[in-house]
C-alpha cells in the first residue's frame, strides 16, 4: 500500500499581508521563496534544504510600516501548513534533536511532533532582538517565527543559542539547527507501527 503524500497548500488573505504556501515533507529540500523581506527568504531556504522539506512560499505585505507582520504571517501559514502535510503521523520518528554550528555560532534545537505547542527559546545575546540585520529583519523576530510555527504545528521545540556573535550567523544556525531536528522528527520509521505515543493519538 503506497504511503499518502504528506503535502500542502495554505493560503491567508488579511489586511496585513496575502500569502500563498506550499510544501512536502517528502521532499528533497526545493525552494522557491519571495517574502519581500530578503533575509527571511534566506531564513526559509535554508529550512527547506535542511529539513528536506520542497517549499515554496509567495508573500506581501505592509512592510512599509514594518516586516512584522509579513514575517509573523508565514510562520503562522508555515505551522498550519506543517500540521496538515503531518496527518495522523502514523509512522513518524517524532522526535528530532540537531546540533549546528556556523562559524562563531553555535544553536541547539529539539523537536516533539506531540501535538501540544510549546516553545522554549533561550540563549541568543543580550541586544541580538535590536540588531537590523541585513538593514530590515530584526534579531526579535526568530522568536517571534519561531513561535509562530511551533504554535499552529502543534510541536514542543526547544531552541537554544550555546555561542554567537554575529547576528546573521546566530539566527541562520538557530534556523539550520530547527530544520535539522524537524528532518529527525519527521521522518517515516520503518519500525514504527501507528502513531509513536502511548495514548495512540498525536
Amino acid at each position: 500500500m503506497s504511503t499518502p503524500a504528506r503535502t500542502a497548500r495554505v493560503q491567508r488573505e488579511t489586511s496585513e499581508s496575502s500569502i500563498d504556501l506550499s510544501l512536502d515533507l517528502d521532499g528533497t529540500g526545493e525552494s522557491d521563496i519571495e517574502t519581500s523581506v530578503p533575509f527571511y527568504d534566506h531564513l526559509l531556504t535554508a529550512f527547506a534544504k535542511h529539513s528536506l522539506t520542497d517549499l515554496r512560499v509567495r508573500a506581501s505585505g505592509d512592510i512599509e510600516i514594518d516586516v512584522h507582520h509579513t514575517v509573523e504571517d508565514v510562520g503562522i501559514v508555515l505551522g498550519t501548513a506543517i500540521k496538515q502535510a503531518l496527518g495522523d503521523k502514523r509512522g513518524i520518528s517524532r522526535y528530532g534533536d540537531a546540533l549546528v554550528p556556523l562559524d562563531e555560532a553555535l544553536a541547539q534545537a529539539v523537536v516533539d511532533i506531540s501535538g501540544r505547542p510549546y516553545l522554549v527559546h533561550t540563549g541568543e545575546p543580550a541586544g541580538f532582538e535590536f540588531h537590523l540585520i541585513g538593514g530590515h529583519f530584526t534579531g526579535s523576530m526568530v522568536r517571534h517565527v519561531f513561535e509562530a510555527i511551533t504554535f499552529h504545528s502543534a510541536m514542543t521545540v526547544h531552541v537554544d543559542v550555546r555561542a554567537g556573535r554575529d547576528p546573521h550567523h546566530i539566527a541562520e544556525a538557530e534556523f539550520k539547527a530547527f530544520a535539522r531536528a524537524f528532518r529527525q522528527a519527521k521522518a517515516l520509521d520503518p519500525l514504527v507501527s501507528g502513531v509513536p505515543s502511548t495514548k495512540g493519538a498525536l
